[in-house]
């Protein structure tokens, strides 16, 4: 998110995370002099995917969770409703989500396990997935299999030199009401 602040000025962004220790090197990072790296244009926010700060509600023009992990992992990969609401009401009328989950069926067993999650497969997204999106407000827009490459992140780099974890990526926009 930092490299794309940079690159996009003109646009804001927000990144929220559950956990504390992430923001907090990156939140140095971005209040320094502009001429150091600083960023006029982020702002971070703690908080889980079940609490999200009222001050959010309707302003996300595109959201993106990538390789969530945790609560935020069971809403969107499970089709939480509360997580799903709450990801729906920080959206604006026109807003898109984009999801992009890495998992490992064996590296990450135990955490698949704990979370209850099946196998993101194409049968699970259309049986599963769509009818809990669409009762929070979302449908679906496109879905499918994705290089972790594409993402110019840090977390997608170490994930590409691991040939069993599978990166799905589904695209949902808000519904729009008749």
């Amino acid at each position: 998110m930092h490299r794309s602040a940079r690159e996009n000025p003109s646009k804001f962004y927000i990144g929220i995370d559950a956990n504390r220790r992430p923001l907090e090197k990156i939140s140095e990072k971005i209040h320094r002099r502009a001429a150091k790296g600083g960023l006029p244009n982020v702002l971070f926010v703690e908080a889980a995917v079940e609490n999200l700060p009222a001050e959010l509600s309707g302003v996300a023009d595109q959201v993106y969770v990538h390789f969530p992990w945790g609560s935020l992992l069971r809403g969107v990969a499970g089709g939480d409703g509360l997580a799903l609401e709450n990801l729906r009401r920080i959206c604006a009328s026109s807003a898109r989500l984009e999801v992009v989950i890495g998992l490992d069926p064996d590296r990450d067993r135990a955490e698949i396990e704990r979370l209850g999650l099946e196998p993101i497969t194409d049968a699970y997204i259309e049986a599963v997935l769509v009818p809990r999106y669409r009762e929070a407000g979302f449908e679906i827009v496109e879905k499918g299999a994705w290089p972790a490459p594409a993402l110019r992140t840090s977390w997608a780099k170490r994930l590409a030199g691991n040939a069993g974890r599978s990166v799905t990526r589904i695209v949902w926009r808000v519904l729009i009401s008749p």
